[in-house]
């Protein structure tokens, strides 16, 4: 059972998925900016702040709000029953917005146009694939970090991310509400919004299918395990 009320659900929930943009976005300006062209040193220190925060986040707030900062992690526990629909929706548009208040955040921080539009192409099957594999990964990740260990989801979900900017072509988004927040920040990080939809429906689709599979594969939840991303 969550102790804390609606409002500061979502208040949470706007903090710690404006802090994750801020770190996406902002990171890749400084990798972009300090690693005089190369990509890969670019990436790597996109990498490890976005991992970093992501954990940090996690702990700090999945006691308040579990901690979804996706609307696609939101999805699949709305389909586990675990979130009520009109809490799930608030929960989205609160992601949403708060994902363009830390991309906004970031340009601020690094004296860029506020307002931008990403010509970033990722587009092609290899990313969408990609993006199907990184949020089914992801959600797999935390269903059986609640299941067995809530305590460590924070350092669990920190390192899928890191992996998962490396393994996959897409780098590992996972996130709609970090995708269209992506779109308005024509940096590093960021993905033309033609590219927007298909990521997003991949994402989904990835999201629905760890949830069906890992609701059969981990069976019925043990009611003495405290699921601590749950209400």
């Amino acid at each position: 059972m969550n102790l804390f009320d609606m409002p500061r659900r979502l208040v949470g929930e706007a903090i710690g998925t404006a802090l994750l943009l801020a770190a996406v976005i902002g990171s890749g300006i400084m990798g972009e900016t300090l690693s005089a062209g190369n990509d890969a040193i670019a990436l790597l220190g996109n990498t490890i702040a976005t991992g970093a925060m992501l954990a940090v986040l996690i702990i700090v707030f999945g006691p308040v709000s579990g901690a979804h900062f996706n609307p696609a992690v939101t999805l699949s526990f709305l389909i586990r029953k675990k979130i009520t629909p009109p809490q799930a929706a608030c929960y989205i548009v609160t992601q949403i917005i708060a994902g363009i208040l830390g991309m906004l955040a970031a340009h601020a921080m690094f004296d860029l146009p506020l307002a931008q539009l990403s010509t970033n192409e990722r587009s092609g099957f290899g990313q969408y694939l990609a993006e199907t594999i990184a949020t089914f990964g992801l959600v797999a990740t935390i269903l059986g970090c609640v299941r067995f260990r809530p305590d460590v989801t924070g350092y669990a979900v920190g390192l899928y991310i890191t992996a998962g900017y490396w393994f996959t072509s897409s780098t590992s988004f996972a996130n709609p509400a970090v995708t269209i927040a992506r779109t308005f920040t024509n940096t590093f990080s960021g993905i033309a919004l033609n590219d927007v939809p298909a990521f997003i429906v991949a994402q989904l689709i990835g999201a629905v299918l760890a949830t069906i599979l890992f609701g059969w594969l981990l069976g019925k939840e043990n009611p003495t395990v405290h699921d601590e991303k749950g209400d």
